[in-house]
Order: C-alpha cells, then sequence, then structure tokens
C-alpha cells in the first residue's frame, strides 16, 4: 500500500494538514531566527531570552531543521503531510519530558528552562492535533477516508444498500429507517 493511497488528493483534510504544518513550521522558524540573531555560543547555557524562552545555536539549528521539514510537508501535503505532523508532535512531546528531567543540570545542553518544556508539551500537541484531525476519533463520518478503510466491509454495504425513501444516508448508517415493517429488519 502506497502511503498516499487511501486520501483522495484533493480531499478537504489534506488542507488541515498542510495549514497545521505551514504554521508549525513558521512558528519555530521565527524562534530559531530570534535565537540567531542573538548569536549565542552553540552550546552555552547562560544565553537571554528569546519570546520567554531560552535558546543557544544548537537549539536554533534544530529549530530551523523541524521547521524546515514541516514547511516541507506542508507543500507535500496529503497523508504525508499528517504522518509527518503526528511524528514531529509525538518527538516535542518526547522532548519536553526529557527536559524537564535535566533542567538545571549539566546535561541540559539545550539550554532549556521551564517555559521550553512547556512550549514543547503545547508545541507538540498542537502538532500531533493538525496531524491526527479527522483520523483519529470514535465518531468518524461515514463518508471519513480512513473510517471507510478501517470499515471497508460495512462501507462497501453501505454505498451498494438502496437507500429508502425518505432516509438520509447517515441516518441509514445508523441503523435508523430500517425496521420490521419494511421486510430488511433493524442493524442491530
Amino acid at each position: 500500500m502506497k502511503l498516499r493511497e487511501e486520501l483522495p488528493v484533493d480531499h478537504h483534510l489534506a488542507t488541515v494538514y498542510r495549514y497545521g504544518a505551514a504554521f508549525c513550521g513558521l512558528v519555530l522558524l521565527t524562534f530559531a531566527g530570534l535565537g540567531f540573531a542573538d548569536a549565542l555560543s552553540p552550546f552555552d547555557t547562560s544565553g537571554d531570552t528569546i519570546a520567554g524562552m531560552t535558546t543557544n545555536v544548537t537549539l536554533s539549528v534544530i529549530s530551523a531543521v523541524v521547521g524546515c521539514a514541516l514547511l516541507v510537508g506542508a507543500v507535500i501535503g496529503g497523508n504525508f503531510a499528517s504522518a509527518l505532523n503526528m511524528t514531529i508532535g509525538g518527538l516535542f512531546v518526547l522532548s519536553g519530558f526529557a527536559h524537564t528531567f535535566v533542567l538545571d543540570r549539566p546535561a541540559n545542553i539545550l539550554d532549556f528552562g521551564m517555559t521550553n518544556v512547556i512550549f514543547s508539551y503545547v508545541m507538540g500537541l498542537l502538532i500531533a492535533t493538525f496531524g491526527m484531525y479527522g483520523r483519529v476519533s470514535s465518531r468518524l463520518p461515514h463518508d471519513n477516508p480512513y473510517w471507510r478503510r478501517r470499515h471497508a466491509g460495512r462501507a462497501a454495504g453501505e454505498t451498494k444498500a438502496p437507500a429508502l425513501p425518505g432516509a438520509e444516508p447517515r441516518a441509514l448508517a445508523r441503523g435508523e429507517g430500517r425496521g420490521p415493517r419494511d421486510g430488511r429488519g433493524a442493524l442491530r
């Protein structure tokens, strides 16, 4: 199976993945640019704060690389952008956990402070949410390509079943409008 196979090219979810990746990438590139403008040494842990967070050149380089990766994902779009958003979002959350334990220790080579840790959690959850939008939910609509992929048998049955007069497709999917009087029985 190809990565982009299950989501149509023009599906509306691709727009969410693209804009989410682009927005978060631009935020990270802005932070990186401000860090480069401060021109600290690569592993200096006593620099000034940028936008309320501490930084050094190494953290600015990492932020720039991740921001560029998100912008590339926004350009490519589709399932690639979604998977990239979920991966980078998860890595941000893991980074927040890891840096919580190295605060005020010599192992804190990226000069993380508590605001950086909170930023990692928030940005990670935001990026991951953009990536998971429309993919992960207990109540996805039946026209969603991810629901159709997970429930291939039911999805095929819904497209083949004739519509009852006056019944909407979603009402039919929930089992409404079918009963003993129409000769087909209830779905449940």
